[in-house]
């Protein structure tokens, strides 16, 4: 139905898209202005669309993956593609460290555990003498309001 009322009007389809889609065409219109921005300060410089500026996270994030060996070799701009396989292998790297302190806390809890069970500092101990000391407190409540004369 569109295709009819607009025809084969190149203006029309341009006009009815910019309509259509009102936030696109202003954020290529932002980005546009970034990148004549961008060529401006730096004459040499071709920016691509996928090209940002790192942060200081970025930037250690860049370093712990080794893909730059100091903060200071990290250029101005980088692309998207090397900033998101620099924190894939930054997550793989924490979840292995994660799994690792994992590891040696449940190691810990089995050493800790061992050690109790040969001072037979159990739990089953442990609630048997807290059930003997409320039975010792009853049987003194009940010693105490027999032995009241009323």
């Amino acid at each position: 139905m569109l295709g009819r009322l607009l025809g084969r009007s190149p203006r029309r389809w341009r006009v009815a898209w910019l309509v259509l889609h009102p936030a696109r065409a202003f954020g290529d219109r932002a980005k546009d202005a970034q990148d004549m921005a961008l060529r401006t300060a730096n004459p040499g410089y071709k920016a691509f669309r996928n090209d940002r500026r790192p942060t200081n996270f970025d930037k250690k994030v860049l370093v712990w993956a080794g893909c730059f060996k100091k903060e200071e070799d990290i250029p101005k701009h980088i692309s998207s593609e090397v900033l998101d396989a620099a924190r894939s292998s930054v997550r793989i790297k924490v979840c292995y460290i994660m799994i690792a302190l994992t590891l040696l806390g449940c190691l810990a809890m089995v050493i800790t555990g061992k050690e109790a069970a040969k001072r037979d500092h159990t739990l089953l101990r442990i609630n048997t003498e807290k059930k003997a000391k409320w039975r010792a407190g009853v049987e003194k409540d009940q010693e105490a309001a027999i032995g009241k004369p009323q």
